[in-house]
């Protein structure tokens, strides 16, 4: 049977072709353009082809590069795909000898390469947002170490604590996560050109000079693994959706702080929307922005990571042009919390009077009288406890810093004798400034206590901000040399 239709089918060509071109033009244009000439200086470096060859393509690249204006091309068909586009249009001006820029590379391995030079970037952006987002927290936390906030357990009242160790909590989880997104970034560092289709070449290629000079740390080993492995895309998405997965849960906090009933978080004006019919009404709206936009990007990043489940370990399109592309988003959406967040949370105050009258109705302080009854009466904690307990069940809705005569009937029916405290020793035992102050081991919310996190957080910061600007120089540094390798090609 003979087969007269003609490449691409329409609906091919708007269906697929179409859209994955008019991805290429937005995300690789440019890191197409630095591979082709790469390519081409270590072509002429290793000898694979003349000078008087290379500079004929560097002087053709060079100008489709100048005559190209890429955002205005409309896909045709005529060419397969953008690749294709400029393989033609060096033809078209130089003849057959076009073609050799294409000698010991395949699209396999350029495409997994635009692509980790395409998240690389992305991904850099997204861990400075995260890197300033706690440093702004790491500033708020100092001006609130002394600010007394209500920590709850299971949704209800628990201890006292202060707003600057709470946040000093969510720093170290940032902080991780950022680790975590820079470990990601670093398996980016090597570069799959090289690999060609599957197995490398025959020719004698450099692929160290080719990593070098697109700003990689070195060449990925393993050449089927070069087209084969996503690891890179799972293994980025994957440290991407902890950042939202974890952050989602403090905007959820957030929400529950400022609830009319809570009161904990108070919202300034700015970050508030009004009612179109209830006056009366402050909607701390931001908060949901940033708990829909963290949801969906944690779904953005479970899309790129779940296309790959159950793929074959070889070249396919399942890791490449579309999933890509879609997978943006994810920092896109990202982004607008991250920078959201940074606004919202050093403009947020505590509301000092809610906080104390939710303190003395829950007695969220008796945890440190049980402590004061083992300290200064010598009953075990269990004992204490009981107390305790006795004491929070009898107090009738008074506070506990009002509950002296209480407990003194706890204490005497417990133990068959009179307490040492008095009432002044009571109220300085069941103070949250007291809770506070007595918790000063590592990780506490005392004062020198969090300031030592605080310090030791400020430093994680710094090294992963100084391990994104290596390796951001090193692109850099990349860029100069490849126009320097690429303009003397020009020169010869």
């Amino acid at each position: 049977m003979t087969d007269h239709s003609t490449f691409p089918d329409p609906t091919y060509k708007d269906t697929v072709l179409g859209p994955l071109f008019e991805g290429v033009k937005t995300h690789y244009a440019g890191h197409m353009a630095a591979i082709n000439r790469a390519h081409l200086v270590m072509l002429v470096e290793t000898g694979i082809l003349t000078a008087t060859n290379g500079r004929q393509i560097a002087r053709a690249l060079d100008a489709i590069d100048a005559d190209t204006d890429v955002a205005a091309l409309t896909y045709t068909g005529e060419h397969e795909d953008y690749f294709f586009y400029v393989e033609a249009e060096l033809r078209r001006r130089i003849g057959d000898l076009g073609g050799a820029l294409h000698t010991a590379r395949s699209r396999n391995d350029m495409d997994h390469t635009l692509f980790k030079m395409a998240l690389r970037s992305r991904a850099e952006d997204l861990l400075a947002q995260i890197t300033s987002l706690t440093e702004a927290l790491i500033a708020k936390a100092r001006a609130e170490a002394d600010t007394l906030i209500v920590a709850y357990t299971h949704g209800q009242p628990a201890q006292p604590t202060t707003f600057g160790h709470y946040l000093g909590a969510m720093i170290e989880v940032l902080n991780r996560d950022a680790e975590r997104l820079s470990a990601a970034i670093d398996n980016l560092g090597h570069c799959p050109m090289g690999a060609a289709a599957i197995t490398t070449t025959g020719f004698a290629i450099d692929r160290a000079r080719m990593a070098a000079l697109l700003g990689f740390e070195g060449p990925l080993v393993n050449s089927y693994g070069c087209i084969a492995s996503v690891d890179y895309v799972t293994g980025l998405y994957s440290a991407i959706k902890l950042v939202f997965l974890h952050l989602g849960r403090v905007v959820q906090d957030l929400a529950f702080w400022s609830s009319f009933e809570v009161g904990q978080l108070y919202v300034p004006n700015a970050l508030i929307q009004v009612s179109s019919i209830m006056p009366q009404k402050r909607n701390p709206v931001p908060i949901e922005h940033m708990r829909h936009l963290a949801s969906a990007t944690c779904g953005r990043c479970d899309m790129v990571v779940n296309t790959m489940h159950n793929t074959p370990f070889a070249d396919m399109n399942d890791s490449e042009g579309e999933v890509q592309q879609a997978g943006y988003a994810a920092f896109e959406s990202g982004g607008r919390v991250l920078e959201l967040m940074t606004a919202f949370l050093p403009a947020c105050s505590i509301n000092a009077a809610n906080v104390r009258r939710n303190t003395d109705a829950a007695s969220i302080t008796i945890t440190e009288l049980a402590d004061t009854l083992v300290r200064n009466e010598g009953l075990t904690f269990r004992q204490a406890h009981e107390i305790a307990a006795d004491i929070a069940r009898n107090l009738d809705g008074a506070p506990l810093s009002d509950g002296y005569a209480t407990f003194q009937s706890a204490f005497q029916a417990a133990t068959d004798r009179t307490t040492n405290l008095d009432e002044a020793a009571f109220r300085t035992a069941t103070s949250p400034e007291t809770f506070v102050t007595r918790r000063d081991r590592i990780g506490g919310p005392a004062p020198a206590a969090l300031e030592d996190a605080l310090m030791s957080y400020a430093q994680a910061v710094y090294g992963l901000c100084t391990q994104s600007a290596s390796r951001r120089q090193r692109i850099t540094d990349a860029e100069t040399a490849r126009a320097t390798a690429f303009n003397k090609l020009l020169e010869t």
